[in-house]
């Protein structure tokens, strides 16, 4: 939970960092002029990263580790963080050498650590007056889609307050010949007919005659051990909203990025790379969805999805069919094509987006409600063991929204723990790579009293307590169910003798992601435990096998 004093930031282990004063400002500002008068001294560009979060920080440690044609580095870098309670802990973080966000990848620790202590190509400030300094700014502040119902997204609307405060910022701050970069993905419409007449306005304030110069390019990073490469060595699609700013923002990727393998796509206007973002993650989600009916068909009529959709996938035209275990998550596919639906509305003012939008909308609800499944599944394999929910000890093995990674961002596992809670569970959470559960230690704080998902549930009191085991051991005794939500590698090759001896007996197993293979779910089932599992309909035929067999016909 956020911190009750105003001057104190505390980041995720309870560390303190006062907040700056208004005297700090000054000496702030001399500090970052000197080193920018540096950088320029040495044929450096100097380039403001704002936002240091996810993508934000990690994008600045990229672009402060850019080399020239001599080997040297190119350019010099301040990540900009707003000095809130909440967030302002990142800068002196930052400035240790660390990263203020958990990776999987050690790269990320590694290029952090190098270009702020060895390098020193890569500052972090709290001084919003380091525009003032900047050849190119790049945008990477949150622009959220907010669901104010479960299962109707088109109920949502885009918060993008923060988003235009920045631009703001910049508008108000930046020489005339600094290009802005906005990075973050954004409502279509959103750079051409939202930010760019905000620097336009705040240029004419100044007295300005030039044009700002405004480009887009979306980010594709993907959490895990990949996650640095997913950013330099990944396709890329960007676009200015005039031929100077193209220009601009095609020279500057191309000398950041690794776009000779692989190449740029450099678009139009950002109003058709905006849209190539939200497209191809309402694709990607439209997939999951389309899945999820197949997924119950399987289940109601002896059918192992598992094995259906690996058998397509060696079809090449179909390599890319995904299984959707309890939903999708990640900051992305859970809320890109709301961004796309709103805009059609609010930016670009056509009213029929009901008659437009049918299959986008659908397939972000199914996925947000997927969850609620794996519920109904634990609820029956309990009452099959002629025992309830209520009251039921039950494990979650998985907090993260995908495999090995850390990251519990719109996570379909938070969704389970909350429905079993509304139903009277107790529950336990175990997960190896997440130490900390954000979206429940900060279900009370006011700031989040808008997006929790708590919102959508009943009987939540408490569960901001909830702790998650790194110890499966330990976490193990005593329950009733077992829910593999996530198919983290740890997971893969579990024996089924041994959980059932560490939890104490037999217990109801829930396979969300095609986790257990028939072998181990007989062996279950031998053990007397009930296994019932995402589109693993074929499960009842396995039941029959293994009677049969103990009845000797």
């Amino acid at each position: 939970m956020a911190s009750q004093n105003n001057n104190i930031s505390r980041n995720s282990a309870g560390i303190e960092f006062p907040l700056p004063d208004k005297k700090d400002y000054q000496e702030e500002f001399n500090r970052l002029r000197k080193l920018a008068e540096q950088a320029r001294s040495e044929g450096k560009e100097v380039v403001v990263v704002m936002g240091l979060g996810f993508v934000g920080v990690v994008m600045a440690a990229i672009v402060a580790d850019t080399k020239g044609g001599d080997g040297k580095p190119s350019k010099f870098v301040i990540g900009y963080q707003r000095p809130s309670v909440r967030s302002y802990w990142k800068v002196p973080v930052v400035n240790e050498g660390k990263s203020p966000v958990n990776s999987e990848d050690p790269h990320v620790d590694e290029l952090i650590a190098d270009t702020v202590l060895k390098e020193k190509t890569f500052t972090a400030t709290y001084n919003v007056e380091c525009l003032k300094l900047a050849d190119c700014v790049v945008v990477d502040v949150q622009c959220d889609f907010r669901k104010n119902d479960l299962g109707n997204m088109k109920t949502g609307e885009t918060d993008m307050a923060a988003l235009a405060a920045s631009i703001e910022d910049i508008g108000s701050n930046i020489q005339p010949h600094c290009l802005t970069l906005i990075e973050t993905t954004v409502a279509p419409g959103t750079t051409e007919y939202i930010a760019w007449p905000i620097l336009k306005r705040a240029f004419k304030n100044r007295g300005l005659t030039e044009t700002p110069l405004l480009a887009h390019s979306f980010e594709r990073v993907m959490p895990g051990r990949e996650y640095v490469s997913s950013i330099r060595d990944f396709w890329r699609v960007c676009s200015g909203c005039d031929e100077e700013a193209r220009s601009r923002v095609e020279k500057f990727l191309r000398e950041v990025l690794n776009t000779d393998e692989f190449p740029l796509t450099v678009l139009d206007r950002p109003l058709e790379s905006e849209t190539a973002k939200i497209v191809e993650n309402s694709y990607r989600a439209t997939i999951l969805a389309f899945m999820n009916e197949w997924s119950l068909f399987a289940e109601r009529n002896g059918v192992d999805m598992i094995k259906v959709y690996k058998a397509i996938k060696m079809r090449p035209t179909h390599s890319n069919i995904m299984f959707p275990g309890p939903g999708i998550g990640g900051y992305c596919l859970p809320k890109d094509g709301g961004l796309g639906y709103w805009a059609y509305k609010h930016i670009l003012t056509f009213n029929d987006g009901d008659d437009v939008f049918k299959i986008t909308p659908q397939a972000i609800d199914i996925n947000d409600t997927r969850s609620l499944h794996v519920v109904e599944l634990a609820r029956d394999s309990l009452r099959t063991m002629d025992k309830y929910i209520a009251g039921s000890e039950i494990l979650v093995c998985g907090a993260s929204y995908r495999q090995d990674v850390g990251d519990t961002r719109y996570s379909g596992s938070e969704l389970v723990v909350r429905k079993l809670a509304e139903m009277g569970a107790w529950v336990r959470v175990h997960d190896p790579y997440v130490e900390r559960w954000q979206e429940f230690e900060n279900q009370n704080d006011p700031a989040e009293k808008e997006v929790t998902f708590k919102r959508f549930f009943r009987n939540q009191d408490g569960l901001e307590k909830l702790k998650v085991s790194q110890d499966l051991s330990r976490s193990l005794p005593g329950c009733e169910v077992v829910i593999f939500a996530v198919p983290h590698s740890q997971y893969l090759d579990l024996d089924p003798d041994e959980i059932v001896r560490q939890a104490g007996g037999p217990l109801a197993v829930i396979d969300c992601f095609g986790i257990l293979s028939d072998e181990k779910i007989v062996r279950y089932l031998e053990l007397d435990c009930e296994v019932m599992g995402l589109g693993r309909g074929h499960i009842s035929h396995l039941k029959k096998q293994v009677r049969n067999h103990k009845s000797g016909s």
